[in-house]
């Protein structure tokens, strides 16, 4: 068809076209970019501003934030999708950096409060954690978390439902890669990150950022999981657990087992800068055990309990490969802890928890790892059977050590009348002292006082549950002599508590004189056949040697390295390593 313009003025005008086309896209594209530019700068001014102030008050140190560019590129791209999907307004720069300041603030408050760096698995003990803390911390929480992140997802503007899906693609596509291709996630970090510090986690968030290492952590724990596969012999590995029960019988005596692990036991005379009112040890407590008070290093921090049982029972530390609880994996399928190997040797194997029974997936887990007995309180339990209650907690919230103490002995005693020639396995899991500490002072009054430089409310009220806890701890221990005297007894903190400050107040305070790892180590009662005993140092997983070793007349640890008699808190847990992925890789069938 001729219109009847020329060829070549035809070209000249499409050609103008064209250019007046790409000049409008890319004064577009300008000003949109100059639009997001902005607000993307004041947002990273913002967060650095954080990331300081953080660093200040003990989390994270903030001087290598500009040179995290993974973690820079994460959260820039993480701003501008949440800034694209809010409805236009004054407030669309706050609701855009307000989840992620808040996600930075709630893994500060994790490191804070319980001295490690928060894992994505950790999100499925959240129900526990607002069930087990007071509800006026729940409503706290509540209030600086959930209500702004509710008003955020108020102003996203749902009418683009285009910009929400195609935005989010770059997330989920880094997620599937964590999920699906860990290692390529991993290596990628550590190819083209910051140093990844073997040895301190915390370090590496320094280096790297906080969702990059969430991330990596992660993908280590898929690549984890996969890992644990070659050890799936279940055959050999029964064989393996009756060929040491069966090095137990030969070499042992089938004496009593009493463990105790006490939640939260703080001794308050291990902080060399704060002094009290009066001794914080009950004097019944002093005479018996006198200077037989020895220490135990455990993997956690204020808090995450079971870590500690998983040590104490099952003899191997809590690596978190799986799992930032290995309880949590558990399935009840039976493993070779301590409980399955005595249970072979014919013992009664019996769990007494003060809690409740869901927590931390105790059911389970203690069915692995051998129990054939677990009682709950009854307030807890419903229907199932169990031999204690929690009775009248006002004012304190938990049963007190001393009340659990007594209806543990009436057991005990009731056992050993209708059970004469039996072993027992008696293990007991407390729950007084859970922060935040609370006394009932028609019951237990507060006995002394405390001047330090640093203050800390929480911990005064520990100190004081430290003076009654350990007269129920003599108390205890005296009965049980009394009934059971040729039997071990082993009573450990499963962790020191969080208080108020987290690690600042025991690094405040010198407590352990702040030797390294100080406030990993907590307080190891042991008594032998009616007489307290100490040994040297040793990590919680180390404490089923003195079991052992104790079950067997010295056999044990004369054929074995035993930490508690060798002193070698230093060396390589690595080589725990095959162990544990073979226990885990049986629990979680």
């Amino acid at each position: 068809m001729n219109t009847g313009m020329p060829a070549a003025q035809t070209r000249i005008l499409n050609g103008a076209t064209r250019a007046s086309t790409l000049s409008r896209a890319g004064i577009f594209i300008t000003r949109f970019g100059l639009k997001l530019l902005l607000p993307l700068a004041l947002f990273l001014l913002v967060i650095y501003g954080y990331v300081q102030l953080s660093a200040r008050s003990g989390a994270f140190n903030a001087e290598m934030f500009f040179l995290q560019w993974i973690e820079l590129g994460l959260i820039s791209y993480l701003y501008v999708y949440l800034y694209l999907i809010q409805k236009p307004g004054p407030w669309r720069v706050v609701a855009a950096a307000l989840p992620i300041l808040l996600a930075y603030l709630a893994q500060d408050m994790y490191f804070h409060f319980y001295g490690k760096v928060l894992r994505v698995i950790e999100a499925q003990e959240l129900p526990e954690l607002f069930a087990v803390l007071p509800f006026s911390y729940d409503l706290i929480l509540a209030a600086v978390f959930f209500v702004p992140l509710a008003a955020c997802l108020f102003t996203v503007n749902y009418g683009k439902p285009r910009r929400l899906l195609l935005g989010v693609l770059p997330l989920l596509a880094i997620v599937l890669l964590v999920k699906t291709i860990p290692q390529a996630y991993a290596g990628f970090v550590e190819s083209h990150g910051n140093e990844i510090v073997k040895y301190s986690d915390g370090k590496s968030v320094e280096s790297n950022g906080r969702f990059t290492m969430l991330l990596y952590h992660e993908a280590q724990r898929v690549k984890a999981l996969a890992e644990t596969a070659p050890y799936r012999n279940r055959k050999a590995y029964e064989q393996e657990g009756d060929a040491f029960a069966a090095l137990l019988s030969a070499n042992g005596v089938k004496r009593n087992v009493h463990l105790i692990v006490l939640e939260s036991f703080l001794d308050p005379s291990l902080f060399q800068d704060a002094k009290f009112s009066r001794d914080p040890v009950h004097p019944e407590f002093k005479q018996l055990f006198g200077d037989k008070l020895g220490l135990s290093i455990a993997p956690v921090f204020g808090g995450a309990t079971a870590q500690a049982e998983f040590e104490v029972l099952c003899g191997v530390p809590a690596f978190e490969k799986l799992s930032s609880v290995e309880f949590n994996v558990f399935t009840g399928s039976p493993v070779n802890c301590a409980p399955g190997i005595l249970q072979r040797l014919g013992y009664r194997t019996v769990a007494t928890n003060a809690y409740k029974p869901h927590f931390f997936n105790a059911q389970p887990a203690y069915k692995g790892i051998g129990f054939q007995e677990a009682y709950f309180p009854r307030e807890f339990t419903g229907s199932n059977p169990t031999y204690f209650q929690a009775g009248d907690v006002s004012g304190e919230e938990y049963l007190f050590d001393g009340e659990l103490f007594e209806q543990n002995l009436a057991f005990v005693e009731q056992h050993l009348k209708e059970h004469p020639g039996r072993p027992l396995l008696n293990y007991v899991m407390t729950i007084f002292g859970h922060t935040p500490h609370l006394l009932n002072n028609g019951k237990r009054p507060q006995v002394l006082q405390i001047t330090a430089a640093h203050q800390d409310e929480h911990l005064l009220l520990a100190a004081n549950q430290f003076y009654y806890r350990t007269q129920a701890i003599a108390q205890f221990v005296k009965k049980l002599r009394a009934i059971d005297p040729q039997s071990l007894v082993v009573l450990v903190a499963d962790h020191v508590p969080p208080l108020i400050y987290g690690p600042i107040t025991y690094r405040e305070l010198g407590y352990m004189n702040n030797i390294e790892n100080s406030y990993y180590h907590n307080r190891l009662l042991i008594v032998e056949n009616g007489k307290p005993k100490t040994y040297k140092t040793t990590h919680h997983y180390g404490i089923l040697q003195i079991v052992y070793d104790y079950l067997t007349d010295g056999h044990y640890c004369r054929s074995n390295t035993c930490e508690h008699i060798n002193n070698h808190i230093a060396q390589d847990k690595s080589r725990y390593l095959s162990q544990y992925f073979q226990l885990m890789a049986h629990a979680s069938q």
